[in-house]
């Protein structure tokens, strides 16, 4: 189990989201001794996928034996993250649902509702490690020195590793994660690989052994970004312009696409003929203007560095400290060093990356870990 503790008979409240892994996750708690109580977190749903996760839910906690609840938070989700997407899209970036998700409704509301109803921990079907690192006596940049934690006798930071399913690893959701909140996490997938997961589930015949995986929004569902958002931001077509400023093209709302993206806009053919490929590189809200580059490879598809804002150290980092890092989900980790100015009451952070980076997109996640280690931080693109 991946919870750094010796303790049975707590109390944990698991997130049951009626798929597969929170399943397992809830049945390998029960087996070890564990309190465990189901909790369905209902949150903002589009498909009406939300009732029949719901009643998987229950289902699977019937089989294991322990008490089921749904919390509502639908008012609180709405507000808190699709708000936040929307207005981030109005602003021309391209913000990351799923980490606001984690950091504002699965750790911070359903935490904090858990912790009230005497919880100890919370666990979820997250495939991540949770792991003790010694403590430093070092102050980090910021000049605070990191808040220890008790294990056994010894003095240790808690942190995140990537999971052992290094396909699934979804620790690149996670880096908003504090250390006061992950003192009461437990996340009982780390160290087990998707397909045993699968077994488990199939060996205590849990209803959801077979249930396909989630490809949608956290709670939102599976639907169509692009018609989303025009129900919600004000669009009108605009210029697309190649990286000259020549204007090749039409498309439909600049705040409608994302980095990297090759589809959905209408270029110019000279003569009838079709246009090779091409990229999305920078947009323009104000201007209503999407910028784009021919081919894959294109220069302009690359950034060197990259400043990074709301920043969370989990653990303490000193400036120019060599990381791997990775700007988009299931990128693999790349060298970069971790470059601090400003001051100590309000240091600024830039990833320098050994090797260009390509589709960077202001309002995602850049997160980096220790070399060969755990999660040390992140932060969201500017």
């Amino acid at each position: 189990m991946s919870r750094i503790s010796d303790k049975k008979q707590n109390k944990v409240f698991v997130g049951m989201s009626g798929g597969v892994d929170s399943s397992v996750a809830a049945l390998l708690l029960k087996k070890e001794g564990y309190d465990v109580t189901g909790v369905f977190i209902l949150g903002y749903n589009v498909d009406g996928c939300a009732v029949r996760d719901a009643e998987d839910a229950r289902r699977v906690a019937e089989q294991i034996g322990i008490p089921f609840y749904v919390f509502d938070f639908e008012k609180e989700y709405k507000k808190k993250v699709v708000d936040y997407m929307i207005d981030g899209y109005r602003a021309g970036l391209t913000p990351n649902p799923d980490v606001m998700c984690n950091r504002e409704i699965k750790f911070g509301l359903f935490l904090k509702r858990a912790l009230s109803l005497g919880a100890d921990y919370v666990a979820t079907g997250h495939y991540v490690k949770l792991l003790a690192e010694p403590r430093t006596l070092a102050k980090n940049v910021s000049g605070a020195t990191p808040k220890p934690h008790s294990s056994r006798g010894h003095e240790t930071v808690l942190s995140l590793g990537v999971a052992k399913d290094t396909n699934k690893d979804q620790s690149y959701f996670l880096w908003t994660l504090t250390r006061k909140e992950l003192e009461h996490c437990i996340f009982p997938l780390g160290n087990i690989t998707k397909p045993e997961v699968r077994k488990i589930a199939a060996r205590a015949g849990l209803v959801t052994a077979e249930k396909k995986d989630s490809q949608g929004i956290c709670f939102l569902g599976m639907f169509d970004v692009k018609e989303f958002l025009k129900k919600h931001i004000k669009t009108k077509k605009g210029s697309v312009v190649d990286v000259r400023g020549n204007i090749i093209g039409e498309h439909d709302g600049a705040v409608l696409y994302t980095i990297g993206q090759r589809h959905g806009f209408q270029l110019r053919g000279g003569s009838g003929t079709e246009t090779k490929p091409h990229y999305v590189v920078a947009k323009d809200a104000k201007k209503n203007l999407l910028v784009v580059a021919e081919g894959s490879e294109s220069p302009a598809l690359f950034r060197k560095e990259v400043n990074l804002t709301e920043v969370n150290l989990v653990l303490p980092i000193k400036n120019g400290m060599s990381v791997m890092a990775r700007v988009r989900y299931r990128q693999p980790l790349s060298a970069a060093k971790l470059v601090v100015g400003g001051t100590k009451t309000k240091p600024k952070y830039k990833l320098v990356f050994a090797k260009p980076q390509k589709f960077v997109a202001e309002g995602q996640s850049a997160v980096f870990y220790k070399k060969g280690g755990p999660l040390a931080g992140g932060g969201i693109i500017v």
